[in-house]
């Protein structure tokens, strides 16, 4: 299923860190050193295509200097800062990694560069956890809620050898 929804092979997921409504991986964890050794900040990865695509259309509707304009409330400030440290405590309980060590992803704690990752960490996390993650969604056309796969349950086809057993492994929270 990850396999369909990225067009490309799975690298380093440690599992899936949220779903859609009808059962469909929307975010995978992966872990924050891939097996040919390359550092990978983006613990929580977005791969739902009607996400995606929701979060790529707020990027091109140029979205994002709104969203980050919000930051200059004080209490969003320090949510945001709460949620970047959140981040890095979830994807430390994979692994310390010295070249991204601090950094999280999406631009926090002071900037807004990336409504995939930020709402990829808001659905992995969950509501009030990071309030431009969050925002995101909100104005977005796509929600983890109505499913919108053309197929519920079967979207993307329905997981056959190493997808299945993937999702088994990813499911089970074991390194994939």
């Amino acid at each position: 299923m990850l396999r369909a929804q990225l067009g490309r092979p799975v690298r380093g997921a440690v599992g899936i860190a949220a779903r859609c409504v009808c059962g469909n991986p929307t975010v995978v964890a992966t872990a924050p050193r891939l097996d040919d050794g390359s550092p990978f900040p983006t613990f929580y990865y977005l791969t739902h295509p009607g996400a995606t695509a929701a979060m790529s259309r707020l990027e091109a509707e140029h979205v994002m200097p709104e969203l980050a304009a919000q930051l200059d409330d004080p209490d969003v400030a320090a949510a945001y800062l709460r949620a970047h440290q959140a981040y890095l405590s979830d994807r430390a309980g994979f692994g310390e990694v010295d070249e991204i060590a601090g950094v999280s992803a999406g631009g926090m704690p002071t900037r807004v560069k990336c409504l995939h990752a930020l709402a990829g960490h808001a659905l992995a996390a969950g509501p009030g956890v990071n309030p431009i993650g969050d925002a995101a969604l909100a104005r977005g056309d796509w929600s983890p809620e109505r499913c919108v796969c053309a197929d519920p349950g079967a979207a993307l086809g329905a997981p056959t050898g190493g997808d299945a057993v993937l999702d088994a492994v990813l499911d089970a929270g074991q390194p994939g």
